[in-house]
């Protein structure tokens, strides 16, 4: 079979390097023997079909104007209710959702991909390492960086990626969202380099069927420093989180 995996506006969701996820999907599905095409859709051309597709973290005004061009598109919201899956970061996470601040706080709408609602924080930004312990059993912990100083409540209709150890997340102990094919998180990373059995979750989705497995020692070993460096910094009292406005 063939692949197509789609980054949405690289050119406005671009900022944290989010991008880097698309890579990570199209490369272990061919390690895989499975043909993948990575196309970049930038916001100026119309979003096309998809297998997958990979929304980024971006600022203010970037993430108005793609929420606006997806949600008059529609093409998103069709791919979804074809069986497309959706991984969105951040910004792109709080795009999917039902609405999300603008700069001075207004809600503005969203694509209505997840059951979710997205406002200002009135406390500390949160940036930094995060950790999250997944919901459902199927990964193990997972590892990123987040900064945002949003607080995004979900629905009845998701169920919360992780639970929260470190980090802040959603702001209630958990983080991100999923319902269906559609997932939503803070983790930065980018998350699927640092997590590779999310991407290879996301990938069996999308495929249709279970994966052979890969050998991610390296990966595992690195991922095993990571994870007990941010565990012993927070136990030292070590993990920062900086105040900010937006």
């Amino acid at each position: 079979m063939s692949l197509i995996v789609v980054v949405v506006h690289p050119d406005l969701l671009g900022t944290y390097g989010d991008g880097g996820n698309g890579l990570v999907l199209a490369q272990r599905a061919r390690w895989r023997g499975v043909s993948a095409e990575l196309v970049e859709a930038t916001s100026d051309v119309a979003l096309p079909e998809g297998d997958l597709y990979c929304l980024g973290g971006g600022e203010d005004a970037a993430q108005t104007a793609s929420a606006d061009r997806l949600r008059t598109e529609g093409t998103l919201e069709r791919a979804v209710g074809r069986g497309a899956t959706v991984l969105a970061v951040c910004a792109g996470y709080q795009i999917v959702g039902r609405s999300f601040p603008a700069a001075d706080g207004r809600p503005l709408p969203g694509v209505g991909l997840l059951d979710v609602t997205t406002a200002k924080g009135t406390g500390r930004r949160a940036v930094g390492e995060i950790l999250a312990e997944p919901v459902g059993g199927r990964l193990p912990v997972l590892s990123g960086f987040e900064n945002h100083a949003a607080l995004t409540t979900r629905g009845p209709d998701t169920s919360p990626l992780g639970r929260v150890t470190v980090g802040i997340g959603n702001g209630d102990g958990t983080d991100g969202a999923v319902c269906g094919g559609v997932v939503g998180t803070y983790l930065h990373g980018p998350v699927l380099a640092r997590n590779p059995a999310l991407a290879d979750l996301l990938l069996s989705r999308a495929i249709g069927r279970p994966l052979k497995p890969l050998d991610d020692t390296e990966e595992a070993a690195l991922r095993g420093e990571r994870i007990a460096a941010v565990r012993a910094r927070r136990a030292g009292g070590l993990v920062r989180y900086v105040l900010g406005s937006s």
